[in-house]
C-alpha cells in the first residue's frame, strides 16, 4: 500500500488499486473533498493550483482542476511552479486556498495533493482532519451547469516571486553582482531548473552552469538532496571551479549547497547560515523541529535570542514560530521559513540570503561553514513493514531507556548529554525515521545504529 493520507494532504504512488495507491478514483475524491471544506467557508471559492515538473503532473493537475471546476470553485493556474510560489500567489490573490501537485523529494513514482489555507499555509489539524472524513463519506455536493467554476491561466508568478525576493529588505543583489558569483545548480529535472536560474540572473550572477536542466520528470537521482544523491553536482563544482554549488528538491521548497572544493556544506546548515544573517540584522528567537541540529540553539543564544523546538512538520513549525515570534526558522532538511516574506518553506528567498551573506562576509564556502558549531546528524530509515507497531515499539524503548531525558511529542527524543536520537514515523514515506546528533560523526552513526538495533529486537 503506497497511499498516505494526511491531514496536510494525500500522497502516493501512481497507478494500482483506488484506495492503496494514488488512482484518478483518489485524486478525484480528495480534491472535491477540500473543495467541498472552502466552499462551506465562502459561496465562490477560489484555489490557485501549479504542479512540479514529475511524468504524472499534467494527468494529476487535469483531475484536480477538472473536479474543482465542477464543484463550482473558481482556480487560478500557475502551470509549472514551486511550493513556495503557489503559497506567495494565495497571499497576493487573497484565494480562499491553494493546491502543490507534487510530492516533494519522493522518487518519480510518486505524487501528491499538498492542501493550503487562505494564508497559503498548510491546512490546521481540525480543517485537515475534515477533509479526510468528508473524503471517506464521499459526501460532495456538485456544481449545476450554471454554476460550474472558472479557470484562467497566470504565468506571472515567477517574475512576481523574484521581484519580490529582490525587493527583501535583507537580500542585497549588488552585493551578490559584485561578488560574481560562479554557481552550478542541481535543477534535478524540475521546476527548479526554471526557477533557480532565473533568480541567479535577477541576481546579477552570469556564470551559472544548471545540470538536470530538462523539466523531464524523469528524474536524473534519487530527488531528496542528500549528500549521497548529490555527487554529480559536487564533481561539476570542482571541475567548473564554481564558488559553490546549489540543490533544490522538485518543488523547490529545501535548499543545500556544495563548498567549493566539493564537499557539502550541510543541508542542516542551510538555515543555521541563513539564521546566522537574520539574526546579525533582527536578534529575535529562531525555532527548527526535534530532528534539527543543535547548532540553531547555539546560534540563536550567542545573538541573545530563544531558541524552540517544534515537533517534525512544517505546519507544527510555522505554528510555533508564531507563538514566539520568531524572526526565522525551518527544519533540517534544507527547509528556511522567513516569516515576514511568507510562512513557507521556500529554496529561493533561502538563495538570495545565503549568496548575501557569502558576498558580505567575503569568505569561501568551507571557511564560511568552519565558523559554525561543529555538529554531526547520522540520517536513516527502516522500512514499516506490513506488522511492524512503531508505537508498541517506541513504548517498549521508553522502558528500556527510562534513565534518559525524552520527548514525546512526536514519535520519540531520547537524550544522552549533549548527543540526542530522535525516531518516529515519516508522514510522507512508509517508513520510520532514525536521527542522531552528536559532536562527532561516528558517535552519531553508533547511536543511530543502537536505536536500529533495538528496533529490530523489539519487533
Amino acid at each position: 500500500m503506497s497511499l498516505i493520507k494526511s491531514i496536510s494532504g494525500i500522497r502516493g504512488t501512481i497507478g494500482g488499486m483506488p484506495g492503496d495507491n494514488l488512482t484518478p478514483l483518489d485524486i478525484v475524491r480528495f480534491s472535491a473533498a477540500y473543495g467541498s471544506i472552502l466552499k462551506k467557508k465562502t459561496a465562490r471559492p477560489l484555489v490557485v493550483i501549479g504542479r512540479d515538473g514529475r511524468i504524472s503532473g499534467p494527468m494529476v493537475h487535469t483531475l484536480v482542476a477538472q473536479t474543482l471546476i465542477g464543484l463550482g470553485i473558481d482556480i487560478i493556474d500557475l502551470g509549472l511552479s514551486t511550493t513556495p510560489t503557489v503559497e506567495f500567489a494565495v497571499m497576493q490573490e487573497k484565494a480562499t486556498g491553494g493546491i502543490i501537485l507534487t510530492a516533494s523529494h519522493n522518487p518519480r513514482q510518486w505524487n501528491a495533493l499538498k492542501l493550503l489555507n487562505e494564508k497559503g499555509e498548510f491546512l490546521s489539524a481540525a480543517d485537515g482532519q475534515a477533509v479526510l472524513d468528508i473524503a471517506t463519506q464521499e459526501s460532495f455536493e456538485f456544481a449545476s451547469v450554471d454554476q460550474l467554476g472558472s479557470a484562467r491561466s497566470d504565468d506571472s508568478y515567477l517574475q512576481k516571486h523574484i521581484d519580490a525576493i529582490m525587493n527583501y529588505p535583507l537580500v542585497d543583489a549588488t552585493a551578490i553582482r559584485q561578488a560574481g558569483f560562479k554557481v552550478v545548480v542541481d535543477a534535478i529535472n524540475s521546476s527548479g531548473a526554471i526557477y533557480v536560474p532565473a533568480l541567479l540572473r535577477a541576481l546579477g550572477l552570469q556564470d551559472v552552469i544548471v545540470l538536470n536542466e530538462a523539466v523531464t520528470g524523469d528524474f536524473a537521482h534519487n530527488p531528496e538532496p542528500l549528500p549521497e544523491h548529490l555527487t554529480d553536482l559536487s564533481k561539476a563544482v570542482v571541475s567548473n571551479q564554481a564558488h559553490l554549488g546549489i540543490a533544490v528538491d522538485p518543488d523547490v521548497d529545501r535548499l543545500c549547497f556544495v563548498n567549493e572544493d566539493g564537499s557539502l556544506f550541510g543541508e542542516e546548515y542551510t538555515l543555521v547560515a541563513v539564521a546566522d544573517h537574520i539574526l546579525s540584522s533582527r536578534p529575535g528567537n529562531t525555532v527548527s523541529n526535534m530532528s534539527s541540529t543543535a547548532a540553531l540553539k547555539v546560534l540563536t543564544r550567542q545573538f541573545g535570542g530563544s531558541y524552540y523546538a517544534a515537533a517534525v512538520g512544517e505546519v507544527n513549525v510555522v505554528t510555533k514560530m508564531k507563538a514566539v515570534d520568531a524572526v526565522i526558522g525551518g527544519e533540517g532538511n534544507g527547509g528556511v521559513i522567513v516569516p515576514d516574506f511568507h510562512y513557507g518553506r521556500d529554496a529561493l528567498i533561502g538563495i538570495g540570503l545565503f549568496l548575501t551573506l557569502l558576498a558580505k562576509r567575503n569568505l569561501p564556502m568551507t571557511a564560511l561553514r568552519a565558523t559554525y558549531p561543529d555538529f554531526h546528524i547520522s540520517k536513516n530509515k527502516i522500512d514499516l513493514r506490513p506488522g511492524l507497531d512503531l508505537r508498541s515499539i517506541l513504548t517498549k524503548l521508553q522502558v528500556k531507556y527510562a534513565g534518559q531525558p525524552m520527548l514525546t511529542e512526536d514519535g520519540l527524543r531520547i537524550e544522552f548529554g549533549d548527543d540526542w536520537v530522535h525516531l518516529r514515523g515519516s508522514n510522507t514515506e512508509p517508513i520510520i525515521r532514525i536521527y542522531a546528533e552528536s559532536r562527532s560523526a561516528e558517535a552519531a552513526r553508533q547511536l543511530a545504529l543502537q536505536l536500529m538495533s533495538d528496533i529490530e529486537a523489539l519487533a
